[in-house]
């Protein structure tokens, strides 16, 4: 056979059944590679299934938590913040409550020191505090804050709460010394209210403690003294103003002279307990009794 040749110009043409041959061809690799390409997928698909997923589950999962984590530590710092601002809020509160328990505390003293005041307006009379006191379990001997200088001197009737709490028996430039009535060396010329019948009430540490002090060389001859009835200062007394209250006779009894009787007195004033004091300026001006 001779072969083809192709003159210059003349277009390229490729017979129809050599087309379809290579397109035939074509196809079958097209068909191969998309089957071969489903056989390789699938073993991945499984071992993505096996190992990726849970993976990205687990770093979900993980993640998550350390969300909440976070959440829950943002709530903790703001429950603490919160704690802290109301402990401060409470100690607050309970600092302004103290303040004003020892307000309504100070007051009622106060006003229990005004009653008194009123009670025995008659004098001129002083405040004063109550700065140390004798050893015990009582006030029988106290110094308060003020002195000389404030016009105190020996002898100044001091009185609290109920009624008399004593003298005072020293005295220095802002301070003195104060001797109660419940003292043991302590001797008071007393006299009953009702009656005026005249009696010594004397000082005994050992009595209080049962809250009572002695009284003795009472005068009743009639028998019109009864417990209860009041005992005050008497008129006759060197060292004590006149008809400032002691306290309640608690019990009566006959001396072996069949004269005269004694007996014990609840005090008037809280000698456990005292804080403030009044002391009254004016004094005693009789200087011819016999001294107690």
């Amino acid at each position: 056979m001779s072969p083809v040749i192709k003159r210059k110009g003349e277009k390229f043409t490729l017979p129809s059944k050599y087309l379809l041959f290579i397109l035939t061809i074509l196809c079958s690799i097209l068909m191969l590679v998309t089957f071969g390409t489903d056989i390789f997928n699938k073993p991945l698909n499984t071992a993505v299934g096996y190992i990726v997923i849970p993976f990205q589950q687990g770093i979900g999962k993980a993640g998550e938590w350390l969300s909440n984590r976070s959440d829950e530590l943002v709530q903790i710092r703001i429950l603490l913040e919160e704690n802290a601002r109301l402990k401060d809020e409470l100690a607050a509160l309970t600092e302004e409550n103290t303040l004003l328990q020892q307000d309504k505390y100070e007051l009622n003293k106060l006003r229990t020191l005004f009653a008194l005041d009123e009670q025995y307006a008659q004098y001129h009379k002083t405040g004063a505090r109550i700065i140390s006191r004798d050893s015990g379990n009582w006030y029988s001997a106290f110094i308060i804050d003020k002195g000389e200088e404030d016009g105190f001197a020996v002898d100044m009737n001091v009185i609290a709460g109920g009624g008399l709490v004593g003298r005072i028996t020293s005295v220095g430039p802002n301070w003195s010394r104060v001797t109660s009535i419940i003292s043991d060396n302590s001797n008071v010329s007393a006299m009953t209210l009702s009656t005026e019948d005249n009696m010594t009430v004397s000082g005994d540490l050992k009595m209080m403690a049962e809250g009572c002090i002695a009284f003795k060389q009472l005068m009743d001859g009639q028998d019109m003294v009864r417990e209860g009835d009041k005992v005050v200062t008497s008129n006759i007394s060197d060292k004590y103003l006149p008809n400032i209250l002691i306290g309640y006779i608690s019990s009566i009894d006959k001396d072996a002279n069949n004269l005269t009787k004694s007996g014990q007195i609840v005090p008037a004033v809280d000698f456990e307990h005292l804080g403030e004091v009044l002391v009254i300026t004016d004094q005693k001006k009789t200087a011819d009794m016999a001294p107690e």
